[in-house]
């Protein structure tokens, strides 16, 4: 089994949702795209973002579904879609959504890493400016380590 869970085909450096639910339905047509996940994972990412929201600071959000939605996850994989203009996020200005899907757990060590990568005002200030998703996944390659 491959820990790749982030690719360069799952990186978007100009997402065109412009709401918080948009941006959720953005980030869970990749994983669908990806084989990550079936067509209902979506809803359960919003009934998750109902509950809590996914805002993490340093204008990231990471959308994931809730832990009823494991059967929607048939493997773990991550996208990443960045936004040209803030959205609002429950009141707080979001650029960079990291949807996230684990399988059998593995989202934890995911949100670790990206945690930890953005906790970095150098490497986060860098992702915002990237200007291909090779670059960006190089600044976030510690995921697939996770």
């Amino acid at each position: 089994m491959t820990t790749t869970v982030l690719t360069t085909d799952r990186i978007v450096l100009s997402g065109t949702a412009r709401t918080r639910e948009e941006a959720i339905a953005e980030g869970a047509r990749l994983l669908v795209a990806a084989g990550a996940v079936t067509p209902e994972y979506e809803a359960a990412m919003l009934e998750r973002e109902s509950l809590v929201s996914t805002f993490m600071g340093a204008q990231l959000a990471i959308p994931h579904g809730t832990n009823e939605a494991k059967d929607a996850i048939l493997a773990s994989a991550m996208t990443l879609v960045r936004y040209d203009e803030p959205l609002d996020w429950g009141g707080e200005a979001v650029r960079v959504v990291a949807s996230i899907a684990g399988k059998d757990g593995g989202h934890m060590a995911v949100l670790s890493a990206l945690a930890i990568a953005f906790s970095d005002e150098s490497v986060a200030e860098q992702i915002l400016v990237a200007d291909s998703p090779e670059a960006v996944l190089a600044l976030l390659g510690d995921v697939n380590d996770a």
